[in-house]
């Protein structure tokens, strides 16, 4: 079965591959963005070679990008970063993979953006993940949601159609992900594949 895997940094698996900056295009699907940690004094330069590729058929969505409280980068310089990536998005109706790390509060500002809203290996509280769903974000679950009952009380309840699984950097096999999740949900594991395909159809279509 090929699993939809949402964010991941290996070029065999099926699914989005996130494109590093400066890496070659790769010949399946990917993203393309500015993450948070490689923002430079030249990152206008480094957006302009970003919004070369992503006009790519095969890249399906802007990012990862946002915001990150843990980097030695300034704030505004993060958000005015981030506001590029999504006016470039919109531009070309393309969804967003977000990186969001202690800037949950800012990252709601940007709710109203018109294409898709993907916040990537969410791993937060039931309370923020329900501020982000009622905000009309989609969230992406990673290595975490193996074992977090937290995370596994947020999966049972989320809205099936705003749901994402990923790997992320994590060194696991995406089929144990899909297996939790289909016992969190009662669902089946052909069953959940097929609607997490649907899901990305329908961003990528909405975007």
């Amino acid at each position: 079965m090929d699993f939809l895997d949402f964010h991941h940094h290996k070029k065999n698996n099926t699914g989005i591959y996130n494109l590093d900056l400066n890496e070659e295009i790769p010949a399946g699907t990917f993203s393309a963005g500015l993450h948070p940690k490689d923002i430079s004094t030249n990152w206008k330069e480094d957006f302009e070679r970003i919004k070369n590729i992503s006009l790519s058929q095969n890249c399906l969505t802007i990012g990862e990008c946002g915001l990150d409280g843990l980097i030695d980068i300034d704030d505004k310089l993060q958000n005015e970063v981030f506001k590029a990536h999504i006016s470039w998005a919109q531009d070309i109706k393309k969804p967003i993979t977000i990186h969001c790390v202690r800037r949950f509060s800012q990252i709601l500002h940007y709710k109203n953006a018109n294409v898709p809203l993907v916040i990537h290996g969410f791993n937060k509280k039931e309370n923020i993940a329900e501020e982000l769903l009622d905000a009309g974000f989609y969230l992406s679950f990673g290595y975490a949601a193996l074992e977090n009952l937290s995370l596994h009380r947020i999966i049972k309840n989320i809205p099936i159609q705003r749901l994402f699984l990923e790997t992320d950097d994590s060194d696991f096999e995406i089929s144990q992900l899909y297996e939790k999740v289909s016992e969190i949900k009662s669902l089946s594991i052909e069953n959940l594949n097929n609607q997490m395909w649907e899901n990305l159809n329908l961003i990528v279509d909405n975007g």
